[in-house]
């Protein structure tokens, strides 16, 4: 049996990598870290493909730097000109706000343990407008989430 040893790159060097590729033409799937997209995106467990943002709208995913050395995957939820503000799905509260020059990429796909789904997928795209529709009870359900995620995987075992 072999041993895998995982080793993990910081943000800041590893943002650069996929700035560069994206900046050259390329796609970068990287690893989620954190929380704050769930229920979409958990950490460690799930990945996502970046691409240059070409037209940015409501409701995409973008990995932005939104202060020096500070990344963040999350949602666009209202574009201003130049100013875009945005929200994880797994925030109650609390807001990000970046330049449209500050977007290392837009997420093309989200990577889960057993499929691959384009963000462009129609049912994808209702359930994140259903879910923003949902704020004022997005901490109930995200408890939710949490309970059904630990039972899962007690089961496992």
């Amino acid at each position: 049996m072999m041993n895998v040893r995982k080793r993990e790159i910081p943000n800041d060097i590893l943002m650069a990598q996929v700035k560069s590729a994206i900046d050259n033409g390329q796609t970068a799937t990287i690893n989620v870290k954190g929380y704050s997209m769930r229920p979409f995106l958990d950490n460690t467990r799930h990945k996502v493909t970046l691409a240059a943002p070409g037209v940015l709208t409501v409701g995409d995913a973008i990995m932005a730097e939104i202060s020096k050395g500070i990344f963040v995957l999350h949602r666009i939820i209202a574009i201003h000109g130049d100013v875009i503000t945005l929200m994880g799905d797994g925030n109650v509260r609390g807001t990000e706000v970046c330049k449209r020059s500050d977007v290392i990429g837009i997420v093309t796909h989200y990577i889960y343990e057993n499929k691959t789904v384009p963000a462009t997928d129609k049912w994808l795209k209702k359930e994140i407008r259903i879910w923003r529709k949902l704020l004022f009870m997005r901490r109930y359900l995200l408890y939710i989430y949490k309970v059904l995620i630990k039972i899962k995987f007690l089961f496992k075992k």
